[in-house]
């Protein structure tokens, strides 16, 4: 009925519905009544429906009254039920009157001490959530309630929404039948707050309208009456009330008065009722009101006789003898287990197992357990019982089976459903006609027979009805044409319309009661309920097809958790009562259901909805120009039959999987289960996969609803485009072979026109839209799907979420407006019109469950985006997306926490097909809306050790984006994939070869980039490390561990700055150890410093505190100007130096002397907290983060732990190594506003010489190449567009300092690591690079240069190959490694020099085409193994030996193959060798002139020069091995160098050769050269 009333009055339904989301109802229902003067009778009752049923959907008791909300102590929830229990207890016990409860009440409500005013709220809650288990109260503690319950109302202790809630608690009581136990309550509680009912005339409305009103007490009538009028009775008359209740009450208190009576504390009152309507006593344990509390969410504690066993009882003569539980389990063996193949031996088994007193068990088993919920079967146990041949058992079986069968009256049946309305036809036209088909198989039965054709003439009378649906007639025609009837033949009678029949009607559907909508024209039908109903098995499936219970819109399917808002559980259950814990067990048992069958029925359901829908649209539309129309009624009809497919295809298996999921859940969690226990697992499970089959099914059909749209999209996507290709032609769209077809053989009234589709063959696709099976009828169809209906213009208040939402629509709209017409239909385009939809749902409702559906589907539509889509409607698409996660994460809305903790859990709970998308994923994390620690984890699990391929390629991607390009996704760093880097390690170290493609590469990039900074074992100092960054981010601190914190740290300061401290604070340590001590005593709390977790809590505190210290002294620095810096200084230093000692003594004196690994752990840990907590402030406060507190911190740390002390010097080398893994995290391309702060920080002198000098065996050397590259991978893109402001230039100026000051002091550092250097500093840094070549090992001492007739193939230096600590092999693919060396050992494959180019090329963007550090590594690695040739047959590298090889080869290839960009860097490569004296710089030098000499073109001539010459005209110093060979270039006759133009292509650049060669050769020399070369 409510779901017809929907449909009949859409408006009034919405409208009502939106003011009761306001906890207006009864303001709506007045309103409504006053807009629509023209409402009929029916109009009325419909609307008392609607506003009783949007009532209860909104009732949710912490919305309507906030106070109800509060998590209320322990010792507030045991006073307040203490006064409960004194309402109900007798004398001697404590007692209080109603009144006087109330009284207090009044006075607690007013109480300015906060605890009276908890316990008020704590006993209003407590007795308006034990509304729903009033009806199981006695009736002496229900009337004491009642009297209470309108006490509250008359004394006005609660207002607005809580009165609101109260009035309707009354009002849904004296509506239940007359004299029923809460229609008692509802009168005695109204009897209470008479005198009010003239505030509320609307309310007296509702009550007079009630249908038993003329039987309310005569005083209460007048008082309602009078009310209706906003008055009092002129005489106020005080008639008594009579209920069971105030009679027992009576009875009770005049019991009392006889001391030797009275009841002990606690113990339990036994009352036993007798029921007028029935013949059964029930005894009844109420337990709820005597006992000591109310508590929350609790189901009352009832025990009463099981109703269905009495119901299915049989007699004592007939009681059937079970067999023990191990019989069973092999009877259930063998059923569960049975084939046609196996038939045989099954019924040998059951003749072994079964003695003969236990086969009428095994016939109710085989019936009821079975034959029942097993209809596929059928045949197979019909099998089974002629295999076993037993007439004895067959007869038991036969019995059984006549004893479960229902006598049912079908045609009064029939005429039931017709009289209830169309939804029960729907089930009993199909359900008569499977009875009758059967009937052509018996000889009675078969037609003629009077009884089947009686019941056929009431389906051909029903057969006649103009508005009986059409599957409907399709069924009776069916089942015609099976018992060979002619339907026309049939003779239908006027049974339908018959009053006396109805009036007599029994009712025998067993669907829950609907208010029967009666013709005008026939009395009501009294009908009356059968005393008894037979019981049905305790796992049958569904016959009947249930009521749809979700809106498609409720459901989320992005993942299975969207099924946990919506599972139902029963607190009634007995199996919850004796065992809570198994509730945990339903949601899995549900997930793993549909898990099961998702897949298989999805991909049914489309491949045979699919094929229909396609044709029939295809026809239908086959001359409609508008592929618009098209889609949107595919898209309906597809929606449509792919949810009918998928319900029928999985409603049975559901609810089999389920019961099946629950009971093994059940079993396995207690597994000695008595048979008292098992039977209650048995009712559990069935109850619970019947109460949520419907939900499971619905998941399942959406699914498919979803993910058949965009398949259709595919398949009619050629359609699509003739149609646009027609209308860009400018010519209307038709398919000629069509047109011809539907004119020459189609009537006139079926046939197809050119143009639109007729509107009444439209209404059929609307109807789809309106009805998808198993799903609520939809109320609003002026919109077709995909398109968005305009929001309500509704009042609602402008709160902050409100305006959030506002915002996030308007310029959603903006978004939608500006794609182009030609993109509307695309389907990027239509999810963006759904997601504005979702957005209105979430701002109509404003709660979690809506926002948490919006970000669901923002999520799930990110990553369901795919590139091959017009680029800038993607681009637009994804802005959309983030738009909305990032309006739900505003701190106004959800904040950060909750909307990544739910970003991230969509990211690991959705599916395989969307979870893998690396752009999607690196645009959340790059937005912030990721959190990476837990994401991180899922993703290291994920991979299974490399089983997982699609998860570990994803990863390789992944960790390549975020840590290898660092492509602006600065925050991310490599401690946010700890878990994931270590796995992928792992994976390549287990691999023996056959690891998947590039990912050996890709870890040696990272690990070049942080293998230096130490292991990564799990509970290593770098696991500790990053620990401690991933826990400076949570902020769920134990109360009051904060203000201990606090407390610590001042006590500490001010003992650290006291004269006692002693030397090193030693004294003062001491004394602060024992004010721990003493705290935790005082507190009688835990040790803040015992435990891990606390640990960590206290070290993140002082940090957070002390920084904040810090930004509070230099705000007033800024507020103040004339202040004095150095005193804001010294403010910061007072406590940030106390907290450094204060880590530094920990460090000391933690654990043992001798064990160093607790020492190393614990700095770690505090370094990963300091940094966690940097990254955190520089997320936040970005332009306004402040360097000085963190600067102060690590500076301090590390002097401290550097001092002479043996303790220390024992692990100098870890402190050192937790010190650079600290500052490579905190490199400057992750923490920028840090980066003058950190440049300091790696330049200071205690650092320096100590990773330099001081650490044995140079192991300190790779951590500090580290932190260099690290520098000049931040610098690189401002130096390569010369983008130098004042910060950069400072920035520079610093690194320049700090590298001359590794070139005087560390030389062989910078001779060592040369090549890594520069292969991060860009091409144009020429004066940094300068430096870094010009280093020389300082036992060596380098030649003159400028010597007359030098011989440099003389000196002793010049064969030994230089040391190179990096490994520059690392970057070259496998494959191209593989062809390099093959080309230079055979010089095959032939084609390694056309295809090398292409190798070198990456991109046709100038000034980015080529892989440099591919170009670099190919250079040296072809120059070293060129030496080793060399000297392999006993020479040294020279102009005549060089030449005629493949590796000659390959240079002057690439010296001539290569565009001016490509040679430019290639040449680059070259002279980066060209460094002191060694084997390579003599190689590379006679490379050089070899190229020179061997040009084919001025041009490579000119470009050797600039490569050389731009090296020389930048200030000192300059690299030895570049000066001799430009001196060897403008010096020998031999390379013609003054005769080419481009040295005198201009006076300037003329006068620049002279100049050069005048520094490099003395004027003279130079003066000579140019006359003789000239002369010559």
């Amino acid at each position: 009925m409510l779901v017809l009333c929907s449909m009949l009055y859409p408006s009034l339904f919405a409208f009502i519905w939106f003011r009761c989301q306001l906890r207006l109802a009864w303001v709506a229902v007045a309103d409504y009544l006053q807009i629509s003067e023209e409402v009929k009778r029916r109009d009325i009752d419909c609307l008392k429906l609607i506003v009783t049923y949007c009532l209860f959907l909104t009732a949710d008791l912490s919305q309507v009254w906030p106070e109800a909300n509060q998590n209320f102590s322990k010792e507030i929830d045991d006073e307040a039920n203490s006064y409960f229990q004194r309402i109900y207890n007798h004398p001697p016990h404590p007692t209080m009157s109603v009144d006087e409860v109330l009284e207090m009440l009044q006075r607690f409500k007013d109480s300015n001490i906060k605890r009276e005013r908890e316990v008020f709220n704590c006993m209003l809650r407590n007795l308006f959530e034990e509304y729903r288990f009033f009806p199981q109260y006695p009736d002496k503690e229900l009337h004491i309630t009642a009297c209470l319950f309108g006490g509250i109302i008359e004394k006005g202790l609660v207002t607005y929404m809580a009165l609101g809630l109260a009035l309707r608690y009354v009002l849904e009581a004296l509506r239940k039948p007359f004299a029923s136990k809460m229609y008692y309550f509802g009168i005695a509680a109204l009897d209470r707050f008479k005198n009010r009912l003239k505030d509320y005339p609307q309310y007296c409305q509702h009550l007079a309208s009630i249908s038993h009103f003329i039987q309310f007490p005569h005083h209460l009538q007048e008082y309602i009456e009078y009310g209706q009028q906003s008055r009092d009775p002129p005489v106020k008359m005080q008639g008594s009330i009579t209920t069971p209740g105030s009679i027992a009450l009576a009875q009770a208190q005049a019991q009392a008065q006889v001391p030797a009576k009275a009841p002990l504390a606690g113990q339990v009152s036994t009352i036993v009722t007798t029921s007028t309507t029935t013949t059964v006593a029930k005894t009844i344990t109420i337990t709820r009101p005597t006992g000591v509390s109310f508590k929350k969410d609790v189901p009352p504690s009832i025990n009463t006789t099981n109703i269905d066993t009495l119901l299915v009882a049989t007699d004592q003569t007939e009681r059937i003898v079970e067999p023990p539980e191990n019989v069973q389990e092999k009877i259930a063996f063998i059923f569960n287990n049975l084939s046609q193949s196996n038939m045989t031996q099954k019924v040998e088994e059951l003749k072994e197992t079964v003695k003969e007193e236990f086969m009428p068990w095994v016939s109710q088993y085989l019936v009821m357990k079975r034959v029942s919920i097993e209809p596929n079967f059928h045949s197979l146990y019909s099998n089974f019982l002629d295999t076993l041949k037993n007439p004895e058992f067959n007869k038991m079986v036969l019995n059984e089976t006549y004893r479960n069968i229902k006598d049912l009256d079908v045609k009064s049946l029939l005429l039931e459903a017709y009289v209830k309305g169309q939804q029960e036809l729907l089930y009993v036209v199909p359900f008569v006609a499977k009875v009758l088909e059967s009937s052509v198989r018996s000889v009675v039965f078969r037609p003629p027979n009077p009884w089947t054709m009686a019941i056929m003439n009431v389906l051909a009378e029903l057969h006649q009805e103009h508005d009986l649906k059409l599957n409907l007639k399709f069924e009776i025609e069916v089942l015609c044409k099976n018992l060979a009837l002619d339907i026309n033949e049939l003779k239908p009678g006027s049974l339908l319309k018959d009053k006396d029949r109805l009036k007599n009607l029994d009712e025998q559907l067993s669907a829950p009661k609907k208010d029967v909508k009666q013709p005008e024209e026939l009395p009501p039908i009294t009908t009356t309920t059968a005393s008894t109903t037979p019981a049905t098995s305790t796992t049958c499936t569904a016959t009947v097809p249930p009521q749809p219970q979700y809106s498609y819109h409720d459901i989320n399917v992005y993942s299975l958790g969207g099924l946990a808002p919506h599972i139902t559980l029963n607190p009634t259950i007995p199996l919850f009562q004796a065992h809570p814990q198994l509730k945990q067990c339903v949601r899995q048992a549900i997930e793993r259901a549909v898990q099961e069958l998702v897949h298989p029925v999805v991909d049914r359901s489309i491949k045979i909805a699919m094929t229909t829908c396609e044709q029939i649209v295809r026809k239908d539309f086959a001359l409609d120009s508008e592929e618009s129309r098209m889609r949107v009624a595919a898209h309906h009809m597809m929606r449509n039959l792919t949810a009918g497919m998928a319900m029928i295809t999985c409603r049975e298996p559901l609810l089999m999987s389920i019961a099946t999921n629950l009971k093994n859940s059940f079993a396995t969690a207690l597994r000695a289960a008595s048979p008292q226990q098992r039977d209650m697992m048995e009712q559990a499970a069935a109850q619970l996969a019947q109460d949520n089959c419907e939900l499971a099914c619905c998941f399942i059909q959406k699914t498919a609803v979803e993910k058949a749209g965009p398949e259709m999209d595919k398949r009619l996507a050629t359609e699509f485009e003739l149609r646009k290709h027609a209308r860009q032609e400018g010519r209307r769209y038709c398919d000629p072979v069509v047109l011809t077809y539907q004119a020459e053989r189609m009537p006139e009234q079926i046939r197809l026109k050119v143009g639109g589709v007729d509107p009444k063959q439209l209404a059929v696709y609307e109807e789809f839209a309106r009805n998808v099976p198993g799903f609520l009828p939809t109320n609003d169809l002026t919109q077709p799907t995909g398109f968005l209906a305009q929001p309500m213009k509704q009042a609602w208040a402008t709160d902050d979420v409100a305006q959030i939402y506002d915002k996030c629509m308007t310029e959603l709209e903006q978004h939608l407006q500006s794609i182009p017409h030609t993109l509307a239909m695309n389907p990027q385009a239509q999810a963006l019109r759904s997601l504005l939809e979702a957005v209105v749902v979430a701002r109509n409702s404003r709660d979690a469950i809506a926002a948490l559906g919006l970000l669901q589907k923002a999520v799930e539509g990110l990553l369901d985006a795919t590139s091959g889509a017009d680029a800038d409607l993607l681009l637009r698409y994804r802005e959309c997306h983030l738009l909305v996660l990032k309006a739900l994460q505003d701190g106004r809305a959800y904040g950060s926490p909750w909307c990544n903790k739910q970003i991230t859990r969509c990211l690991i709970e959705c599916r395989d097909e969307y979870k893998y998308n690396v752009e999607a994923v690196e645009l959340l994390i790059r937005n912030h809306l990721v959190n990476m620690q837990q994401y991180d984890l899922h993703l290291a699990q994920s991979m299974e050790n490399g089983l997982n391929y699609m998860a570990v390629a994803f990863a390789m991607q992944l960790v390549k984006i975020l840590l290898v390009d660092e492509r602006s996704v600065a925050h991310v760093t490599e401690a946010d994939l700890f878990h994931t880097i270590e796995t992928l390690m792992r994976i390549n170290a287990h691999s023996r070869g056959n690891a998947p493609e590039g990912l050996p590469q890709l870890m040696e990039v990272v690990r070049s980039n942080y293998e230096a900074m130490i292991d990564r074992a799990h509970g290593g100092p770098n696991f500790m490390m990053h620990s401690g960054i991933s826990q400076a981010s949570e902020y769920d601190d134990p109360p009051g561990l904060r203000e201990k914190a606090e407390y610590l740290l001042r006590e500490w300061v001010n003992l650290y700055h006291s004269a006692a401290a002693g030397r090193d604070s030693t004294k003062a340590f001491s004394a602060f150890v024992g004010q721990v001590e003493l705290l935790e005593r005082k507190m009688h709390q835990q040790g803040i410093l015992k435990t891990d977790d606390l640990i960590t809590r206290f070290f993140r505190l002082c940090t957070e505190m002390c920084v904040e210290i810090s930004y509070r002294a230099q705000a007033e620095q800024q507020h103040n100007p004339a202040a004095n810096p150095t005193m804001i200084r010294a403010k910061c230093y007072h406590n940030l130096d106390a907290f450094v000692r204060l880590i530094a003594l920990l460090v000391k004196h933690s654990g043992e002397a001798t064990n160093t690994v607790t020492k190393i752990n614990l700095l770690n840990k505090v370094l990963g907290i300091v940094v966690g907590v940097l990254l955190q402030d520089h997320e936040v406060r970005q332009g306004e983060f402040q360097q000085l507190p963190y600067h102060r911190i690590f500076i301090m740390l590390l002097l401290e732990l550097n001092a002479p002390e043996h303790v220390l010097e024992t692990i100098n080398f870890q402190t050192l190594t937790a010190f650079c893994n600290t500052f490579h995290i905190l490199r400057p391309t992750k923490a920028p506003g840090f980066v003058y702060a950190w440049l300091e920080l790696i330049s200071h002198r205690i650092f320096i010489a100590r990773m330099l000098a001081h650490t044995p065996q140079q192991k300190g050397w790779p951590m500090y190449a580290q932190l260099l590259i690290d520098l000049f991978k931040y610098l690189a893109p401002f130096l390569r567009n010369v983008e130098l402001t004042k910060p950069m230039q400072i920035l520079y100026k610093g690194t320049l300092r700090v590298l001359l000051v590794l070139l005087h002091d560390f030389p062989e550092f910078l001779c060592d690591y040369h090549y890594g250097f520069c292969d991060v500093i860009p091409p144009n840094c020429i004066q940094l690079r300068n430096l870094i070549l010009s280093a020389f090992p300082r036992n060596m001492r380098l030649p003159d240069p400028f010597t007359p007739n030098l011989k440099v193939d003389m000196l002793s230096e010049i064969n030994i190959a230089p040391r190179i600590l990096t490994n520059f092999t690392g970057v070259m693919p496998p494959q191209f490694k593989k062809d390099l060396d093959s080309y230079l050992k055979t010089r095959s494959p032939v084609t390694f020099l056309s295809d090398l180019r292409s190798n070198l090329q990456v991109s046709n963007e100038p000034g980015n085409r080529y892989n440099i550090q591919l170009i670099n590594a190919l250079v040296l690695y072809v120059g070293t193994q060129a030496i080793a040739h060399i000297h392999n047959k006993g020479s040294t590298p020279s102009m005549s030996t060089i030449t005629h090889s493949a590796h000659m080869d390959i240079f002057q290839n690439l010296a001539v193959d290569l565009d001016t960009e490509g040679r430019y860097l290639f040449l680059n490569a070259i002279a980066n060798q060209l460094r002191y004296p060694n084997s390579h710089t003599h190689y590379f030098s006679c490379t050089m002139l070899y190229l020179f000499a061997e040009a084919n073109t001025e041009a490579i001539q000119e470009q050797i020069t600039r490569v050389l010459l731009e090296r020389l005209i930048v200030n000192r110093p300059h690299p030895w091995g570049l000066l001799i060979t430009f001196i060897e270039l403008i010096k020998n006759p031999a390379f013609k160098f003054w005769n080419h133009e481009f040295v005198h292509c201009a006076p300037e650049i003329e006068k620049l050769f002279q100049s050069v060669a005048q520094c490099c050769m003395g004027q003279k020399q130079a003066q000579q050269v140019m006359e003789g070369t000239g002369a010559s």
